[in-house]
């Protein structure tokens, strides 16, 4: 794909997203036909919401689609990554105002904090060796929203572009000791207004979340990049996306590694 018709599909998605205005599909030249093309478009969005907001700065990365339940949702076969902005994350316990968005998902998930780079040059690593460069564990729920308005039927390659649906990022406290966690088998108890509305678990994303995160840097790997220093990575959904409505209130209880909370007013 030219490098212009990259630049307009990162454009249209930039400006649905700021003008809150859905779309029903890119441009025919415009749709992304490749995995390549598809980041390549991503990494032109988020050059846009760097460029025209001077107060973010990318601060992690998001994985999406590692559970079968999730990928079945919106048809994709396979997982993927987008990008995480500091001006789309909360600590728990906050209000987030559903003006700025279309029609959320949540996704309580396991993050991680990386201690240190992983030379690319040296990929690929296995889940042990990443495990010795994560500093800290901490339980978060990504909030999804695709500028496309039925996103369920677009294809992988589209949702990519549109920064993997990424919308939003609530965090918990970090935790440094991670041997006090079975990766292969920690459960989450989700909850909306109190109610009890699904049981997942930490073996639903890859078999294990650090398995998603050795995922990742694989393959960025493939792309020559590192995951930096201090990022936080969003691993995947331990259930599948859950729809919520203005006033709900969100709570992930990850058992001893904490909760989640959040208002969606």
């Amino acid at each position: 794909m030219e490098n212009y018709k990259i630049k307009k599909a990162a454009d249209i998605l930039y400006n649905s997203r700021i003008n809150l205005k859905r779309i029903k599909e890119l441009p025919k030249e415009c749709i992304p036909k490749s995995l390549e093309e598809a980041y390549a478009i991503q990494d032109e969005l988020t050059k846009r919401y760097l460029s025209t907001n001077q107060k973010t700065s990318l601060i992690g990365k998001k994985i999406g689609c590692t559970n079968k339940a999730a990928q079945i949702q919106i048809n994709v076969k396979e997982s993927f990554f987008g990008n995480m902005f500091s001006d789309n994350i909360s600590k728990s316990n906050s209000i987030i105002y559903s003006d700025k968005y279309f029609n959320p998902f949540v996704e309580p998930e396991f993050s991680f904090v990386m201690k240190n780079e992983l030379d690319f040059s040296k990929a690929p690593y296995n889940a042990d060796e990443v495990y010795k460069f994560i500093s800290a564990v901490l339980p978060s729920i990504e909030l999804v929203d695709s500028r496309y308005e039925d996103w369920t039927s677009i294809g992988v390659n589209n949702l990519i572009a549109d920064n993997a649906v990424h919308a939003h990022w609530v965090f918990g406290t970090e935790i440094s000791n991670l041997n006090l966690f079975n990766f292969n088998n920690h459960s989450v108890d989700f909850f909306i207004n109190e109610k009890l509305i699904e049981k997942g678990n930490s073996n639903n994303v890859m078999g294990n979340p650090i398995s998603s995160l050795t995922w990742l840097i694989n393959k960025l790997a493939l792309k020559r990049k590192n995951l930096p220093k201090n990022y936080y990575v969003s691993t995947g959904t331990c259930t599948r996306a859950i729809p919520i409505s203005k006033g709900d209130n969100i709570t992930a209880d990850f058992g001893n590694l904490g909760k989640v909370s959040f208002i969606y007013k």
